[in-house]
């Protein structure tokens, strides 16, 4: 029996789906419909069936669209967080925090787990918020238990100490990694066979980066060859190299027998 949720909080690489500048047919499609818009990547994990005031919530990554993701889902507190890596667009809304540390939390930290590199990169950019975050070192293959999950800090092929997440309750099991190249070894053994595979698929077609991004159909191929039970795309940016709109990226999902999904803001998952 599943008891708690997972919600994609965003699903974009870092300039998101529409970005400002662009007007390919990805771009224009998501202005066209709000629905197929993308914020920057994050989830968050929560107690299914808890009044809001009650449900201990854990968040991924604390995007620069944090303020109006955690507003769309109504959230009112975040208890714990964990950091993937120290880019962009998977810190740059840790600012926000602070109000809730000072304003809702009377001043009590919060408890965040991160690689050391990770932590190091955060403080630089966010020195001034040291004294309201807790941190916890994380070393590749840590475990995190809250609120009866489990999380495991699985190196990824990305920045130096970037991490996926092997998320583990009673009944699922689902790796998260937003950003990852091919998995390591060691990884890619303690993930084969989960139920749940949410993945970078950063590209369409052309990789330009392909040791520290997947392009949509490695994702997809990687994902497989692991015997994932159910593959989620995610980290889209729907216009690297060759600009694909949704439509066209479902029809493309649509020939894998419903193992392939595509990941959209606010999709969650009982787990």
């Amino acid at each position: 029996m599943t008891d708690h949720r997972f919600t994609f909080m965003g699903t974009a690489a870092g300039c998101g789906v529409p970005s400002f500048f662009c007007d390919c047919p990805a771009c224009t499609e998501a202005r066209a419909d709000p629905d197929l818009a993308r914020g920057d990547c994050g989830v968050m994990i929560r107690r299914a069936g808890l009044p809001e005031a009650d449900t201990p919530t854990l968040v991924i990554d604390a995007p620069p669209d944090a303020r109006h993701q955690l507003l769309r889902e109504g959230v009112r507190h975040v208890d714990e967080m964990l950091f993937t890596h120290c880019h962009y667009d998977h810190i740059g809304g840790l600012g926000e925090y602070e109000y809730l540390v000072a304003l809702k939390r009377g001043g009590a930290p919060l408890p965040v787990h991160a690689s050391p590199a990770a932590r190091e990169g955060i403080l630089k950019e966010f020195h001034y918020m040291d004294y309201c975050l807790a941190f916890q070192d994380v070393a590749p293959f840590d475990a995190i238990e809250f609120d009866g999950v489990r999380y495991t800090a699985l190196p990824v092929t990305h920045a130096p100490g970037t991490y996926g997440y092997l998320i583990e309750t009673e009944a699922t099991r689902l790796f998260y990694a937003s950003d990852t190249g091919p998995l390591p070894e060691e990884t890619a053994d303690a993930v084969r066979g989960v139920d749940i595979l949410a993945m970078d698929a950063t590209f369409w077609k052309r990789n330009w980066n392909p040791d520290a991004h997947h392009s949509v159909q490695e994702c997809i191929e990687e994902g497989l060859s692991l015997d994932a039970g159910r593959i989620y795309l995610t980290h889209l940016c729907m216009h690297y190299d060759e600009p694909i709109t949704a439509a066209k990226l479902e029809r493309h999902c649509a020939g894998f027998d419903g193992r392939v999904a595509v990941a959209y803001d606010g999709l969650t998952l009982d787990i």
